[in-house]
């Protein structure tokens, strides 16, 4: 059910219906882990997203006066505030310190050695160059987990070279498979490297954690966008390997499944996945045409992918018949695998979404902020928010204090210094 509308920031945007939502205790699976967070932009940030949404307590370090480079990606802002910055920051505490300078990098040591992660996405020359590379934190902290993400990896030929999403998406192939082989090839329309590297950066993480319960070992966590957006195409890449067949773009038509792809209707478009022999035999009972399913050159998925432009026309020509509501009704009724092709907006509108959690708006202090859920199930409960995506350094003074004792002549010289 929709909460109240928000703010005059948000009573004409679409987050105003939202359902409202404070901030609780959520997940605690890996509650007493202690994460520095030293990324920036999406991948490292949606790492250390995931595992505070999963109870980790995370110390985000963020450049004084700037911060993470996407608080500045926009417009959109909402009350001045990047949305793509709120959109992978919640329930993390954010501490503003200079760690360029001697003194600096001492308080960033003197937190190293509260923590149980450390995760940076600096290349690794700069790493070294700013005392933060595993070797030298491990010496400081023998059992830490410290965790890379970078475009090509640690080490190579290549470890220094700057990345983004978009350079990753090229080298792994994904933009050469995506759009129509008469267009240019088109990047996914989500920065997809940037959060696959950041959910294998969060679950390599658990893992080590978990392997540190027996053996009291820290580990060095090695992520590249590159490799991670590589193996999301391990089901083209195996295939080519053992057949020699290049695959190439052809707008979602073409799949080891002979009828997988989108079609038109009498309105909107839907998506259809023929997927087995039954499915295949219930949808030609459903549009009315039982002959067709027990034809002999279509016994086969391997025989009806030769003959698959014939069956997308025959297919075509009947969807064509009748609007999308009707197509999907029935194809539903006859367990027959078929979707609409939403809009982002038709997407945040989703009542049985909302209804696991997947949409809400996040109310704390005076701020109402739109939120994408965990998206993950425990007990048949959703994940409640901790806190909000935190100001620029909110929580500098109180963690230095708190957990480093440090006294109020020592956070009045590092402010003086503009350390902090």
């Amino acid at each position: 059910m929709a909460g109240k509308p928000g703010p005059e920031s948000l009573a004409k945007l679409p987050a105003a219906g939202l359902p409202g939502m404070a901030s609780g205790r959520g997940f605690d699976l890996i509650s007493g882990v202690r994460v520095l967070d030293l990324t920036n932009s999406v991948a490292g940030p949606f790492a250390t997203l995931q595992l505070a949404d999963m109870g980790a307590e995370v110390l985000k370090i963020e450049r004084p006066g700037t911060g993470d480079d996407s608080r500045a990606w926009g417009p959109p802002f909402l009350d001045g505030e990047s949305l793509w910055f709120l959109s992978v920051n919640r329930n993390k505490q954010s501490i503003a310190l200079d760690y360029t300078s001697p003194a600096g990098r001492a308080v960033l040591h003197d937190l190293v050695k509260t923590a149980d992660v450390v995760v940076m996405n600096g290349l690794p020359r700069a790493a070294t160059k700013l005392g933060i590379d595993a070797k030298t934190l491990q010496a400081i902290k023998p059992d830490l987990i410290y965790v890379s993400i970078t475009g090509f990896g640690m080490e190579g030929e290549r470890a220094d070279w700057a990345c983004y999403d978009l350079i990753a998406e090229g080298y792994s192939g994904v933009m050469d498979l995506t759009g129509e082989i008469s267009n240019d090839p088109q990047k996914v329309g989500t920065p997809a490297a940037d959060m696959l590297a950041g959910q294998d950066a969060a679950f390599a993480t658990v893992s080590a954690l978990y392997a540190k319960m027996r053996d009291h070992k820290g580990r060095v966590i090695d992520i590249a966008l590159v490799d991670s957006m590589t193996r999301f195409l391990s089901c083209r890449i195996v295939p080519y390997l053992g057949s020699g067949e290049v695959p190439r773009r052809s707008g979602g038509k073409d799949s080891v499944i002979a009828i997988y792809q989108a079609f038109e209707t009498a309105d909107d478009p839907i998506t259809l996945g023929l997927g087995n022999d039954a499915i295949w035999k219930r949808f030609w009972d459903i549009v009315g045409h039982p002959d067709i399913a027990d034809l002999p050159e279509y016994k086969s998925n391997a025989d009806r992918r030769v003959k698959r432009s014939e069956i997308a026309r025959r297919i075509q020509e009947i969807l064509k018949t009748k609007p999308r509501a009707h197509w999907l009704g029935q194809f539903r009724s006859g367990r027959v695998p078929a979707g609409p092709i939403n809009r982002v907006d038709e997407v945040a509108a989703d009542e049985s979404l909302r209804l696991r959690g997947m949409f809400y708006r996040l109310e704390e202090d005076g701020r109402e902020i739109p939120q994408v859920g965990t998206g993950i199930i425990i007990d048949g409960e959703a994940n409640v928010p901790r806190s909000a995506p935190p100001r620029l350094g909110a929580h500098t003074q109180s963690v230095l204090q708190s957990l480093l004792g440090y006294s109020e002549d020592q956070l009045a010289a590092l402010k003086s210094a503009k350390i902090i």
